[in-house]
């Protein structure tokens, strides 16, 4: 645990700031593919029943992904300029754990298109 000044970093403030990364890097993926007016996985269409969302609902879900994450950051972040190092790093290695696992995850059915070939 750190402190700064009379505020301390805990292990919940840990667990926000890799989610807070995690969610920043799932939000990327989505925007774009969302402005670039292509159709891509969501949740959404998870509970639908579908494959994929529509552009414009990638762009919300992209949004949302964004707005929670900077709102984690911005709740659980001490007031200090420039920021903590912790934080910063414990964000980013949420940001890495999340980019590679989407890419694992969305990977793989170009390989399985490139095998029917």
């Amino acid at each position: 645990m750190m402190a700064f000044g009379n505020q301390s970093i805990t292990f919940l403030h840990y667990m926000a700031y890799f989610l807070a990364g995690a969610l920043l890097a799932n939000g990327v993926p989505h925007f774009v593919k969302g402005i670039c007016g292509e159709k891509f996985e969501t949740p959404i269409a998870l509970w639908r029943g579908e494959k994929q969302s529509a552009p414009w609902i990638n762009v919300a879900w992209g949004w949302v992904n964004f707005a929670i994450g900077a709102a984690l950051l911005h709740y659980f972040t001490p007031v200090r300029i420039p920021a903590p190092i912790e934080p910063c790093i414990t964000a980013s290695l949420g940001a890495l754990a999340s980019a590679v696992y989407l890419a694992q995850k969305f990977g793989k059915p170009l390989k399985t298109k490139r095998s029917r070939k």
